[in-house]
This record gives structure tokens, C-alpha cells and sequence, in this order.
């Protein structure tokens, strides 16, 4: 009896075991910078005088951008996302780093949410570099690690069959989808380079 395309499910192999590392560190990473951030935004709470450990200059300051109602979009702080988040993410790589073989209905909703993460990030992103004008660099680890989260979860869903595309398609997602991970995070790296020249190079 054929699998219906809903019931596809991945063998574990070397590849998806590598995957799985790969979700692992990027999202442990994400992870704590996200409990820092929430942390610090706990000892705000308790002392509205507190220095942040990221409050470097009136530029680059934690505590300033967590005093923007960006920072609480849906009325709480927006780390606490991220918490919960990246914990999904890190368990699913850790299932695959064990050899768990996981069904394609369960690969697409890692995308939708690794997609609503990368949306996210990018209004954070375009919100701090732009209207507020100050950076975070808790933030900007968590953006660093989505990036790549995103683009790498995205190319392997097309190149494996699991959200459609022609084979040229599946071949450009496997061999071009660290270029374009890295291409990105170069590209938001010069926009801040950009904005914050005054900062970085004086004048």
C-alpha cells in the first residue's frame, strides 16, 4: 500500500542526523540568548535603574530597547517566544540527532513556525535598525541564528519533496541554501554597518 503524501516520512540517515545537530546548536544558541534577555528584563522590572549586560553605549543598549513597546508586541516580552520556541526546535533536533523518522505533516509545521519566527525577526529587525535606532545584541544573536534556521529548513523541506518543487528547484535548495544563509546575514549585517556608521567609525 502506498504512503499518502500527508503520511510521507523521512528515514534517519547521516544527512538528517546533521540536520538534527544543526537545529540543535542553532537553537540552543537562540535560546539563551533569548532567557538572558528575559532575565535582564525581569531585573528592569525589579529595578528600573538596573545596567543591562549589554548596555554598552546610548547605541548599542538592551535595557533601551526593552523600554520600546516593540519589545512586547502581544503584551509580554517578547523573548518569552523565543523561549518557548527554540525549545520546540532544539527537542525536534534532538529526536533527529537520536534517529527519529519524522512524517511530513510534522516537517511542515516546523515550517510554519520557523516561517512566523524568520517574519518576526525580520519586523524586529527593520524596528530596531530603523525607528528605533538602537541595537540589541542578545537580539541580533537570535536574529543570526533564525536566519540560517529558516533557510536551511526551508531548502531541506523543498529538497526532500516534503512542500512541493521540481527537481532543478530541489537541486538549487541543496546546493545554494547556505549561500543564501549567509548572503542574509551578511545583508543585515551591512545595514547596521550602514545606519550606525556614526557609531562604528565616528564622525
Amino acid at each position: 500500500m502506498s504512503e499518502t503524501l500527508l503520511a510521507r516520512t523521512e528515514r534517519p540517515t547521516d544527512s538528517a542526523r546533521g540536520f538534527g545537530w544543526f537545529l540543535t546548536i542553532a537553537s540552543t544558541i537562540a535560546w539563551l540568548a533569548s532567557v538572558i534577555l528575559v532575565l535582564e528584563r525581569l531585573e528592569l522590572y525589579a529595578n528600573p535603574n538596573h545596567v543591562t549586560s549589554c548596555d554598552i553605549n546610548p547605541w548599542v543598549s538592551c535595557g533601551a530597547v526593552m523600554n520600546q513597546w516593540q519589545a512586547a508586541l502581544f503584551g509580554f516580552p517578547n523573548p518569552l517566544i523565543g523561549i518557548v520556541g527554540f525549545a520546540v526546535v532544539m527537542t525536534i533536533g534532538m529526536c533527529l540527532v537520536a534517529g527519529a523518522s519524522l512524517p511530513r505533516w510534522f516537517w511542515i509545521g516546523l515550517q510554519i513556525g520557523i516561517t512566523l519566527a524568520f517574519a518576526f525577526i525580520v519586523w524586529l529587525w527593520s524596528q530596531a535598525v530603523y525607528e528605533i535606532r538602537i541595537l540589541c545584541l542578545y537580539c541580533m544573536v537570535v536574529w543570526a541564528m533564525t536566519i540560517p534556521l529558516f533557510v536551511l529548513t526551508t531548502a531541506r523541506n523543498i529538497s526532500h519533496g516534503f512542500i512541493g518543487g521540481g527537481e532543478k528547484l530541489q537541486r538549487f535548495a541543496r546546493e545554494w541554501a547556505w549561500v543564501i544563509a549567509l548572503g542574509l546575514i551578511v545583508l543585515v549585517a551591512a545595514t547596521v554597518v550602514m545606519e550606525f556608521a556614526g557609531v562604528f567609525f565616528g564622525g
